[in-house]
């Protein structure tokens, strides 16, 4: 895939905001996260995806698989782009977005350290309704765009919701 062609497929901050709305969890347990990362091992394996996927709960990790293709680099950015999403309250890409917007970039005006923190899509915040943000779930492997659309995938999937 070309740069170009990544691009005309990156959703815009609208869409992006609407997926954080539109993407809540009522509760969200040790169960919910074996689904969810259940379903995403699924659709990776039937697409032959060489991602790893990652689920934390209030800084625990309650699922994590490495799916054949992925690194060690993949869990690296794994945590960097978690940490935005939490930090933030917001999805990953949507945080890197933000500051593309402004015409300035995440690395040089967040003043947070770039090997602690990624805000590349992947990451979206686990946000439980009437509580807030809990945790994130993380796909890495695929440009981010596409690490991103897998995961609100599974989370519109998991939920029952779609944007259509």
């Amino acid at each position: 895939m070309t740069q170009s062609t990544a691009t005309d497929l990156a959703p815009t901050i609208e869409e992006l905001e609407e997926q954080e709305r539109r993407l809540v969890f009522q509760r969200f347990t040790y169960e919910d996260a074996w689904a969810l990362g259940s379903l995403l091992v699924e659709l990776s394996r039937e697409r032959g995806l060489p991602v790893a996927i990652d689920i934390h709960r209030a800084g625990q990790q309650l699922f994590h698989a490495a799916l054949p293709g992925s690194t060690p680099d993949n869990d690296a950015w794994i945590a960097r782009k978690r940490r935005v999403a939490v930090r933030y309250g917001a999805p990953s890409y949507l945080v890197g977005s933000r500051f593309r917007a402004k015409g300035t970039t995440f690395e040089h005006s967040s003043r947070l350290d770039p090997d602690v923190y990624a805000a590349h899509g992947g990451s979206f915040p686990i946000r439980v309704a009437d509580v807030g943000v809990i945790g994130a779930v993380t796909v890495s492997g695929l440009p981010q765009v596409e690490d991103h659309r897998l995961v609100v995938e599974a989370l519109e999937k998991f939920l029952g919701t779609s944007a259509g």
